[in-house]
């Protein structure tokens, strides 16, 4: 049997156009998809009468041979097929006769490819979402440990106000949530069933495309079949917020390879989650977060490719389309596993608190305190408080001590306004906690976000039940 496209050719493909030209190798991926979307054209069909009992009966059985075939490993891929739409067709046909060949009454492999691959999408969106709410529960584990922890909140690098680790974790789970959004409005947007559009304008069968839609759990169909079959933003959204979720991963991810670094020591990570070198035997190394930061370039570059091959193209399907697939699985993929581990490197994972306080002592982190109690305790202009404080930590620095460990006597030294009190506002964690408004980093405050967050996880696993 030749090609089902080849009845106006006069040669036989190449054996070079097979290669170049099929997608089977990557697209079979789609196989449960293909057959979903085949069972449920096929009942619409029959419920049309446009295919027989008889005939339906037939591709449904046949179908779910097909299934299990290529479930067990038994079915046979091969490259002439081109793509998986062709495989499944071919060995339906195979296995039932002329019924199958009515299968592709009223589609297209343009819509055919357009339905399975936002199946496809749909599906790992609903996964991806999971994931995420299990690392931000790992997040809030961790925050909730932590409300009290010292941690020092950096700028530049630089250490610049007190602020405690679970307010910083807190940090890390309100972009997740973000993402999660991102990915909850994306599937709602484009749940919309593709199939009955054809090539690209529609069918002269008396289809219906609610039904389809409605068997395949979409919304309804799409509105325009010239835009479904040519359209990829469903992809080129998944890909997007991917990325963009693996930069916030990649941000954590920096952030506990600094932190686990002998220089830091703020956390260890598990051993379950580390590696050695194959010639230092002393090395522990943060693969895992390492990983996880490099992999976020590959999905950057996988949005980046399908932007590009979308960019140009006339309406409606062209055959760049094909280069949509590989990158989208590949960045898919990546994001269920990067998603997997990180839940289980910050389950477990070791806080060690008594770095992270003896880090606060380093950069005179209370700075902005002294320049606050000099303008609201001693009514001192800003500018004048901001010189006044700048002396307090060139002392300091003479001394070769921290800010917060400045005497009164030092104190009023500099300036004859400041009082007694003054010590207490220096104090580390009174910085920490006097930062109280809404978003603060007081433990009061943290406390309140992670309230919140846990409500909002309620709320969601609600209305997924």
């Amino acid at each position: 049997m030749g090609k089902m496209w080849s009845g106006r050719f006069s040669e036989k493909a190449s054996d070079l156009l097979d290669r170049f030209n099929a997608s089977l190798n990557f697209d079979k991926k789609l196989y449960e998809y293909d057959i979903k979307g085949s069972l449920a054209h096929a009942l619409m069909l029959y419920r049309q009468g446009i295919l027989s009992e008889a005939e339906y009966n037939d591709i449904v059985k046949g179908l779910n041979q097909v299934l299990d075939e290529i479930k067990s490993g038994q079915f046979l891929f091969d490259i002439a097929d081109e793509d998986i739409h062709m495989a499944i067709e071919k060995r339906l046909t195979q296995l039932i006769g002329d019924a199958g060949k009515k299968l592709h009454t009223a589609r297209s492999r343009n819509d055919q490819v357009a339905l399975d691959f936002r199946l496809f999408v749909q599906a790992h969106n609903e996964i991806i979402r999971k994931l995420i709410l299990g690392v931000i529960e790992s997040l809030l584990d961790t925050a909730r440990k932590h409300t009290d922890t010292m941690l020092p909140g950096m700028t530049h690098l630089q250490h610049a106000q007190p602020i405690n680790f679970g307010y910083h974790m807190m940090a890390y789970a309100s972009m997740l949530k973000r993402d999660y959004e991102r990915f909850e409005s994306s599937y709602r947007r484009n749940n919309l069933s593709p199939i009955g559009c054809a090539a690209l304008a529609g069918t002269p069968h008396p289809i219906d495309r609610r039904q389809t839609a409605q068997t395949l759990g979409f919304d309804e169909p799409t509105l325009n079949c010239l835009d479904t079959v040519s359209d990829r933003d469903f992809a080129l959204e998944m890909l997007f917020n991917i990325a963009t979720m693996m930069m916030h991963i990649s941000r954590l991810a920096e952030e506990m390879i600094i932190w686990s670094s002998s220089e830091f020591g703020f956390i260890t990570l598990s051993d379950a989650y580390s590696t050695g070198s194959s010639i230092m035997p002393q090395k522990k190394n943060p693969d895992v977060p390492e990983l996880l930061r490099g992999k976020t370039g590959r999905t950057y570059g996988n949005l980046i490719a399908l932007l590009t091959v979308m960019k140009g193209l006339p309406l409606a399907y062209n055959k760049d389309m094909q280069e949509d697939k590989e990158g989208t699985f590949d960045s898919v993929e990546t994001a269920e596993i990067s998603l997997t581990i990180l839940k289980e490197v910050i389950a477990t994972m070791q806080v060690n608190e008594e770095k992270m306080a003896a880090a606060c002592k380093i950069g005179h982190l209370s700075a902005t305190d002294l320049a606050d109690y000099l303008v609201e305790k001693c009514g001192i202009p800003f500018r004048e408080a901001h010189f006044i404080t700048g002396k307090a930590v060139a002392l300091a620095e003479s001394k070769g001590v921290d800010l917060s460990e400045l005497q009164y006597d030092d104190l009023h030294g500099i300036d004859e306004r400041i009082d007694k009190d003054v010590v207490d506002y220096l104090s580390i964690r009174h910085s920490m906690n006097a930062r109280n408004s809404e978003g603060g980093t007081s433990t009061a405050q943290t406390k309140r976000q992670i309230e919140t967050l846990a409500s909002w996880l309620k709320k969601v696993a609600q209305a997924k039940s």
